[in-house]
């Protein structure tokens, strides 16, 4: 399991993270063309984009697993959405994973999404690496970037690398390590780096590259395991450049396997028991087969295809026949697995997300929660025959995780909630491309919503004074639909026998 590098990418929109996916890819022998993808001029697309919302606003609004092989080394590259409306699919994602690459645009610099992002990786002390993208761009100071990246986010900051000008300027990329510049070659579209000594540096970059290894601390792989340090690297990936030597720092530097929390205490990769959890799971990946795949992080023992797992949801064992490993829109069967592995089990609403799976059923893990809806709205068919496919299509989204659906205890309309305004422009895709339903979203009188936590006699003491107010989510717990936040606040105060919270472990 040592060879495991089980790794997320992380960004703001149009840092550039779409297409450092494809050339790590393209790096790693898993593809043989950039834009293997097949694709023309705008619409040019990476193979993790797959849903046609994202083909047609070229973002990525769901979670991708690509598996690769290089030198030895399995990469597991879970490609996360960067539009800063899908935290919490985002969120789900960085729960499977060991380490993160983070994207930052050299002329931009931090941009907030990149900070909660960052923030969410804190959360669980998921090492990060900084790759500073677009350096061939004109851009800001690289100490400006440092610092920045330094105070903004808590870290030291230790650069790998430094680039020998920027923009029109750009030289190349000279390494610390290996003191060898690698020098852009080839046409404007595309270089290819080619390595040479350090010899010809222009004065005032020698002076730059002075500063900063005096001036920032040295590399520590146990503080950058922890957490606490990011190496920084230098690049450009639309041109293909740098993108070798983010790989070789992931292989060397990042964490193998790391030990999960559960409700047991903390399980470690070399466990004996087949262990793992549901971090995502997705439906209709194939159009053409109405398919449900739950995405399942391995944590422990080795896996064998065809072994017989207990879904902690159902309690009810199930033989896996069919898992599958993935490249984007391509898959292969699955023989065996080890942890950090990614595998897609296919199935028909049996699995999940936050479901445990394991061998004995005597551990669950945890830190998979669902959020509050910041957006709550009234969904409305424009053809009232098709109440049972709504039906059906909102209970596939919500155990996907793309919304979260609320039944009404008093009132016939249904209420979906989400926590960014374009997964609801994803639900009106999905209804009609994969469920033929065509629906509208109407305001809704509510404002937020909160999971209601407490004794029988104190819940129904409550339901007897709110009952227009309460709802029930698709696993029939209670939830107090607020008007405005001075009413969760008010309620609060009320009823301090009752628990109303923002978020519900799965």
């Amino acid at each position: 399991m040592s060879n495991r590098r089980t790794f997320a990418i992380i960004s703001h929109p149009d840092a550039g993270k779409t297409t450092l996916t494809e050339k790590l890819l393209l790096q790693g022998g898993a593809i043989h063309l950039a834009g293997e993808v097949k694709a023309r001029g705008a619409a040019r697309r990476a193979r993790s984009d797959w849903m046609k919302i994202e083909q047609q606003r070229g973002i990525s609004v769901t979670s991708s697993v690509m598996t690769f092989e290089r030198d030895g080394v399995t990469f597991n590259l879970l490609d996360t959405p960067g539009h800063e409306d899908f935290s919490e699919d985002t969120y789900r994602t960085l729960t499977a994973v060991d380490s993160a690459i983070m994207v930052i645009d050299a002329a931009k610099g931090i941009e907030p999404q990149t900070r909660k992002l960052f923030e969410v990786c804190r959360l669980r002390s998921v090492p990060i690496i900084t790759f500073v993208n677009k350096v061939d761009r004109e851009g800001r100071s690289v100490f400006e970037t440092l610092d920045e990246v330094a105070d903004a986010l808590a870290l030291d900051v230790c650069p790998m690398a430094w680039p020998i000008g920027m923009g029109g300027e750009f030289k190349g990329v000279l390494d610390f390590a290996t003191n060898q510049i690698s020098r852009p070659e080839g046409d404007s579209r595309e270089f290819l780096g080619k390595r040479e000594g350090a010899e010809d540096i222009p004065a005032d970059i020698a002076e730059e590259i002075e500063l900063a290894q005096a001036g920032y601390p040295a590399f520590d792989i146990e503080a950058y395991r922890n957490g606490d340090l990011t190496p920084v690297y230098f690049g450009s990936a639309l041109k293909n450049f740098g993108v070798a030597e983010l790989i070789e720092a992931i292989a060397k530097y990042a964490p193998p396997p790391r030990p999960q929390p559960s409700d047991a205490g903390v399980i470690n990769p070399d466990g004996k028991e087949v262990t793992g959890f549901i971090f995502k799971v997705q439906a209709n990946m194939d159009p053409m087969h109405r398919d449900r795949i739950a995405f399942m992080r391995l944590v422990s023992g080795t896996f064998k295809r065809g072994m017989k797992l207990t879904p902690s949801g159902s309690g009810k064992p199930i033989a896996i026949h069919s898992p599958i490993l993935f490249f984007a829109q391509d898959r292969e069967i699955a023989d065996n697995a080890e942890p950090g592995d990614i595998i897609g089990i296919p199935n028909h609403g049996t699995l999940r997300v936050g479901d445990t799976l394991s061998e004995t059923n005597k551990v669950r893990f945890t830190g998979l929660p669902n959020f509050a809806p910041e957006i709550l709205r009234r969904v409305a068919l424009k053809d009232p025959t098709k109440t049972k496919q709504l039906r059906k299509a909102l209970d596939d989204l919500s155990e996907e995780g793309v919304i979260q659906v609320f039944y009404p205890e008093i009132g016939a309309q249904w209420i979906v909630g989400v926590v960014g305004q374009l997964q609801l422009e994803v639900l009106i895709s999905r209804l009609e491309a994969e469920y033929k339903v065509e629906a509208v979203l109407e305001a809704s009188p509510f404002d937020t919503a909160r999971w209601l936590r407490g004794s029988d006699a104190a819940l129904k003491a409550f339901a007897d004074f709110n009952l227009s107010n309460l709802a029930k989510d698709r696993d029939g717990d209670p939830v107090f639909m607020a008007r405005s936040s001075w009413d969760v606040g008010y309620q609060q105060e009320k009823n301090p026998e009752l628990v109303f919270s923002a978020t519900k472990e799965r």
